[in-house]
């Protein structure tokens, strides 16, 4: 299945300090979304809700189905209610000290096509914040803060 979002993006960062952000839920809570629990095991499922702040929240439910200990993450993403399945990959290397992520999201077009929520454009929007924002700006913190030490 074609990735219908794909995001490659250089880290300042370690591997192992990408790695954390992107599997422990203390960490995903200040970049991504608030996690009951969360478990970078395969078959481990996960749920939160969210959509936009002015819309209809959704739930979200999610199974780890492939994980290799800071190489790689990636997990099905579905909605409770809804049709279709999608599936989120995190591929980590190392780059001279940095971190090189590539990140996929594909399967997006299995969601209903009647719901605008679904829009390809807001997955590349919402992708886009996190992967190209978020995740760098969280994690640039996180080096200040270790320095300081």
């Amino acid at each position: 299945m074609k990735p219908e979002v794909e995001i490659c993006r250089f880290l300042d960062a370690h591997i192992s300090d990408v790695w954390t952000a992107i599997t422990d839920k203390t960490w995903m809570k200040q970049w991504y979304f608030d996690l009951q629990e969360f478990k970078p095991e395969v078959g481990f499922t996960f749920e939160f809700v969210g959509g936009p702040e002015d819309g209809i929240q959704y739930h979200h439910i999610c199974v780890v189905t492939e994980v290799i200990f800071e190489k790689k993450l990636a997990y099905s993403w579905k909605y409770a209610g809804y049709e279709g399945i999608s599936y989120v990959t995190f591929l980590l290397s190392d780059v001279d000290g940095k971190t090189r992520l590539d990140f996929s999201h594909s399967g997006i077009s299995t969601f209903p096509i009647t719901n605008p929520d679904f829009a390809l454009h807001n997955f590349e929007a919402g992708w886009d914040h996190f992967i190209q924002h978020a995740l760098p700006e969280f994690l640039s913190e996180l080096l200040k803060s270790n320095k300081s030490k």
